[in-house]
């Protein structure tokens, strides 16, 4: 009797906040084999090729991404090396080996010109060069491969760190500066849906199962503006803060940002699986899993 092989499913950037929920709620079928930037440089089309050959994947994961919003202005080779070029590349080799691809975007591929939460199929239309890589990931995803899926996902934080954002998330940046004594200065203008990746990972997995492929937003439910977000940390977190809400313009970060990027979840809710929870309970699941009890921040550097 012949056996079949278990199915292998590769998840690329597997240390990463979003990969690390990723592997730990991965229920199969198969096999999961997790890669590091360490094990798989995904800039290299040539290795990734010869690796992804031998292991013979039924689906590539690809987690990895350029997200330093502000410096890609600067650095748009870096930017769209990373999320465009690489992306398109994984997505080509998850065809040539009849692999399925998964990969993820964000919420700044819109202009935040409206005051009602995007739906999949709304136009985009990026202000910054981080936004415009990350749409051009999708299309190239959608593009290169006949079965590829495509999460967009907004302000993700989570109990791993992000090596693409200086290794920790808004909510550590914001409790780290506070229990440092610094007075932050906070964007009250900007509306998104902050997302627990915890949360995320299995509603990912669960798509993968039962979806079509094509594109999905992802993200806890509501919508706060960042100032409102940063407040309710410190008061879950049960500590004083000196904090100032300004406005973008105030702010004059070096990248733009749209001032509204809360995401629609028609496609979620086709498939039965728009269930995430508010995103103040998974701030408070998120911080009572780091540890974080009231009166206790990270010390400031």
């Amino acid at each position: 009797m012949t056996v079949r092989p278990r199915p292998r499913t590769v998840l690329i950037g597997a240390a990463g906040q979003l990969g690390h929920d990723l592997r730990r709620t991965f229920d199969g079928p198969g096999e999961l084999i997790p890669l590091t930037r360490a094990d798989l440089d995904i800039l290299d089309a040539a290795r990734c090729r010869a690796v992804l050959g031998d292991l013979r994947p039924a689906w590539i994961v690809n987690t990895a991404a350029y997200n330093r919003v502000d410096q890609a202005e600067d650095d748009r080779e870096a930017a769209f090396a990373l999320n465009a070029r690489a992306a398109g590349d994984l997505a080509a080799i998850a065809e040539s080996l009849g692999a399925a691809f998964v990969h993820f975007s964000t919420d700044y591929v819109f202009d935040g010109a409206r005051r009602t939460p995007y739906r999949e199929d709304d136009t985009p239309n990026p202000l910054g060069v981080y936004a415009a890589s990350k749409l051009e990931g999708e299309r190239l995803a959608l593009e290169r491969c006949a079965r590829a899926w495509v999460f967009r996902v907004c302000g993700l934080f989570g109990v791993a760190t992000s090596a693409g954002k200086g290794g920790t998330n808004f909510v550590q940046t914001v409790l780290r500066l506070a229990g440092a004594g610094r007075a932050l200065r906070v964007v009250t203008d900007q509306v998104l849906a902050p997302s627990y990746t915890r949360d995320l990972a299995p509603t990912v997995w669960a798509v993968l199962r039962a979806g079509a492929p094509g594109l999905y937003h992802l993200t806890n439910a509501g919508e706060t503006s960042w100032y409102d977000f940063a407040r309710a940390v410190f008061r879950l977190v049960g500590i004083r803060a000196d904090v100032t809400p300004v406005t973008a313009a105030e702010y004059a970060a070096r990248a733009r940002r749209p001032a509204y990027s809360v995401l629609a979840h028609a496609r979620l809710a086709a498939l039965g699986l728009d269930d995430l929870r508010p995103w103040p309970d998974a701030l408070a699941a998120y911080l009572a899993e780091c540890g974080l009890t009231p009166g206790r921040a990270p010390s400031g550097s």
